[in-house]
C-alpha cells in the first residue's frame, strides 16, 4: 500500500509540474549552485502540495531539471555519526558548530558523492562535497571530512570515529526559480523512507502521504516561498537525519522536530511514545 501511495503521489507531483519547461543540469548549476544558502523546508500532505505546484506552474517561468528526458531522480543518503551521536546531538540542541556527514547516491545513475554540511554565517548552510566510490563507507574520504570540519571549527574533527547509520531514500524533482536578484532552486521530495539498523532487525518508516518541499536561495524569499505562505504553509524545522533518528529511536531527544513528528508522523508499532515533557537539554 505505501509503495503504491508513494508512486501515486510522485505521479501527481510530476503531472502538476509538467507544463513547465525543462532546464539542463549545467544551466541549473550555473544559475543557482547555492552551496552556501538559506534553506526553508515545508511538509505538506500530497493534496496540498499538488495545489501549490499547480498554481506555481501556471503563474511563473520556473523550469524543471531534466536529465536525459527524466524529470526526477531516486536518491539514497547514508548518514555518518560517532558512537555517541555527536552530529545528531549538536543538531538536536541547535549548536552553532553543528555538522552533518553523508554520502548521497543518485540511484538512477549510480553516482555517489561524499558531502559535509556545516552552518556558516547568519544561519546559512554550507555544503561541500567530492565524488565518492563507496556510499556505505568513508574510506579515504575521512581525510576530506576531517579537513573540511576542522576548517569550519569543529572540535577534534580529524579524530571523529564516524560510522554509517541512518539511511534515507526518496524521489526528488528539482525546480529552478527565477528571482529579481538572480535565481533560487527548490526540491520536491516524495516517497520518503527511513531505515536504521537496530538489534534484531532494521527499523523502517515510510511516509508516502507527505511531500517535502525545500527552497534554497539567499535571504530573499523565492516566488515559491511566497506562494506557500499564501496557501497557509510556513517553514518547518525538519532534518531528514535528525527527524529520522528521533522517529526511529524513541530514547533520543526530538525537540527541534517534535512539531513535525506530532503533526505529520503518526506513531507506528515500531515507534513507542515518548514521555511527555521531554526536552532537548542533553549533553553529547
Amino acid at each position: 500500500m505505501s509503495t503504491a501511495l508513494a508512486a501515486s503521489t510522485d505521479d501527481r507531483v510530476r503531472a502538476a509540474l509538467d507544463p513547465l519547461d525543462g532546464v539542463g543540469l549545467e544551466e541549473l548549476v550555473h544559475a543557482a549552485s547555492l552551496l552556501t544558502r538559506v534553506d526553508r523546508k515545508y511538509v505538506l500532505p500530497a493534496d496540498a502540495a499538488v495545489r501549490v505546484l499547480d498554481e506555481l506552474a501556471g503563474s511563473t517561468t520556473a523550469r524543471v531539471l531534466e536529465i536525459d528526458g527524466a524529470r526526477g531522480s531516486a536518491y539514497e543518503s547514508v548518514y555518518f555519526d560517532t558512537p555517541d551521536l555527536a552530529s545528531f546531538h549538536l543538531t538536536a540542541t541547535r549548536r552553532r558548530r553543528r555538522f552533518k556527514v553523508r554520502t548521497r547516491t543518485y540511484l538512477d545513475s549510480g553516482t555517489s558523492f561524499l558531502e559535509v554540511k556545516t552552518r556558516a554565517a547568519r544561519g546559512t548552510t554550507l555544503k561541500q562535497r567530492v565524488q565518492h566510490d563507496d556510499p556505505a563507507a568513508l574510506g579515504t574520504g575521512r581525510v576530506f571530512v576531517g579537513e573540511t570540519l576542522a576548517t569550519q571549527g569543529v572540535d577534534g574533527a580529524p579524530h571523529l570515529a564516524l560510522a554509517p547509520g541512518l539511511v534515507s531514500r526518496y524521489r526528488r524533482t528539482t525546480v529552478l526559480l527565477p528571482r529579481g536578484d538572480g535565481a533560487a532552486r527548490a526540491t520536491v521530495d516524495t516517497g520518503l523512507t527511513w531505515e536504521l539498523d537496530a538489534p534484531g532487525a532494521p527499523v523502517t518508516r515510510a511516509v508516502p502521504h507527505l511531500v517535502v518541499v525545500e527552497t534554497k536561495g539567499g535571504s530573499t524569499p523565492s516566488d515559491l516561498d511566497r506562494l506557500l505562505w499564501r496557501h497557509g504553509h510556513r517553514p518547518e524545522r525538519l532534518s531528514k537525519y535528525g527527524t529520522g533518528m528521533a522517529l526511529l529511536s524513541p530514547d533520543l531527544p526530538d525537540g527541534p522536530w517534535r512539531r513535525v513528528i506530532r503533526r505529520y508522523l503518526a506513531p507506528t508499532p515500531n515507534v513507542s511514545a515518548r514521555t511527555p515533557g521531554r526536552t532537548t537539554d542533553r549533553s553529547i
